[in-house]
């Protein structure tokens, strides 16, 4: 068949491409090769956040005497957590089926491959092959997780995020292989349901993108947690002879070995390019990834890329937000580049974290005068009130012109939170009108105010 646009992979970058698009009045399809939402609604964003929540509920059940409340034979039924979490994606899904009919947009199931001469090959799940052709084609294929030489994931002993989310009984024992948001979440979902975890982190802080001090933060909460951090470490091999695993890890100190029942390697993420003809299509490619301009066009005339097969923060809303920008363009809409300074990062371990814009290194670095406020949780009412005290609140202004750089978040609920730092960021909102915006009381948001007046020497509560 013949559309005006098609998108190949339907999950946050694909999906919400694919309805912008048929908004915008072009006759639209998408290809997806397995389920609807893609890897974020079925495998990733939404399946952990409804594992992290059961966490969250299971550790306030253990310490309810801390709020006064008596609670006996508390427990929790991993098979149900698991259950409760993939019924959330399943609904998730249907509600992107309903989102494709309400918006008159064509479903084609099948493997997608593109063709010179702006056409789609699509190998349906029947085996049965359809052509179909479009002006515009849009590759939103995503990215898997990423195998390494030494670290080959079995699926049973060694597995990745997917595995981890539907394994079928609960390990005793973990070993977590990374420490981005992947390899923290998954650390703190085990760990809080019962599994002695470890985490073996290559570079010298977890969270590693992250501000150093919200680094060290997290750190101190993990173990505090239960949870064993190994920084400065990797691991050189994977034992899973006899029932569980002997990991081999090289520490500075020397040669560590732990056995666990479980590896979950988190080291990444790798861009679902290969078998896609882009070679033979003439689309370039560089370190694993699709070459695209600024409003996401390859070198070919007609084809276009966004999400996590192109260069940039493999997060669900940048994708969402390359996709519009993308549709727009094509639309001949007046459109500006994305700012991939202010894009926000959330991980929703316990404490969460949340950042944007530049890191406290990063802006030195950059050759910005600094003025820095930090506000701790701990002085803040409504967070001891909800006995969630750690972490705190850290901006980072420009001395001269009293510019937002950058925001690091670090306690509860600060995932929430960050979107008005990315709001006043967008807007060039100043240190000295961030501190006479009047925030309410008592909120955690009431930090970010507080924060801004620290780095101007006026904080009230400290």
């Amino acid at each position: 068949m013949n559309y005006d646009i098609i998108v190949i992979g339907s999950g946050p970058g694909g999906y919400v491409t694919a309805i912008r698009a048929s908004q915008l009045g072009f006759k639209t399809a998408i290809i997806e090769k397995e389920s609807l939402g893609g890897i974020c609604l079925n495998w990733g964003c939404i399946p952990t956040k409804a594992l992290l929540k059961s966490a969250q509920v299971f550790e306030y059940l253990k310490h309810s005497s801390d709020y006064g409340i008596t609670a006996g034979n508390i427990s929790a039924n991993f098979g149900e957590v698991i259950k409760r979490s993939r019924g959330v994606a399943d609904g998730m899904s249907k509600g992107i089926q309903f989102l494709m009919k309400k918006n008159k947009i064509d479903v084609i199931m099948g493997t997608a491959k593109v063709k010179p001469g702006k056409k789609i090959e699509v190998t349906g799940n029947d085996g049965v092959v359809a052509t179909h052709t479009a002006p515009h084609i849009i590759i939103a294929t995503g990215a898997r997780s990423k195998q390494l030489p030494n670290l080959t994931q079995d699926g049973k002993k060694i597995i990745g995020y997917r595995e981890a989310m539907n394994l079928p009984s609960q390990p005793k024992t973990m070993v977590v292989v990374g420490s981005g948001a992947i390899g923290v979440e998954f650390a703190y979902f085990y760990a809080t349901m019962g599994t002695k975890v470890t985490v073996v982190e290559f570079l010298p802080t977890i969270v590693p993108v992250e501000d150093e001090e919200v680094s060290k933060q997290l750190e101190k909460s993990f173990k505090k947690a239960g949870i064993d951090v190994m920084v400065d470490a990797s691991v050189e091999s994977v034992d899973t002879k006899g029932t569980g695993c002997k990991v081999n890890i090289k520490t500075k100190t020397g040669l560590v070995t732990l056995e666990a029942d479980i590896v979950l390697s988190a080291v990444g993420i790798e861009a679902n390019i290969a078998g896609l003809g882009l070679e033979e299509t003439g689309i370039k490619t560089d370190k694993g990834k699709i070459v695209v301009d600024k409003f996401y066009a390859t070198n070919v005339s007609g084809y276009y890329a966004i999400g996590d097969c192109v260069p940039g923060q493999a997060l669900a809303h940048v994708a969402s937000a390359e996709g519009i920008t993308c549709v727009e363009k094509i639309k001949g809409l007046h459109v500006d580049p994305i700012d991939y300074n202010n894009i926000p990062g959330c991980t929703y371990c316990q404490p969460e974290v949340a950042s944007v814009g530049y890191t406290e290194k990063k802006a030195k670095e950059a050759g910005y005068t600094l003025k820095i406020g930090k506000f701790p949780f701990s002085a803040s009412g409504k967070a001891k009130a909800a006995g969630a005290a750690d972490g705190f609140v850290k901006l980072i202004f420009d001395a001269k012109y009293g510019e937002l750089l950058g925001a690091h978040m670090i306690g509860a609920n600060v995932t929430e939170m960050i979107a008005e730092i990315v709001a006043i960021r967008k807007l060039e909102t100043t240190g000295h009108e961030l501190i006479k915006t009047i925030h309410p009381h008592p909120t955690m948001s009431e930090a970010i105010m507080e924060a801004a007046a620290a780095a101007y020497g006026e904080v009230i509560h400290l």
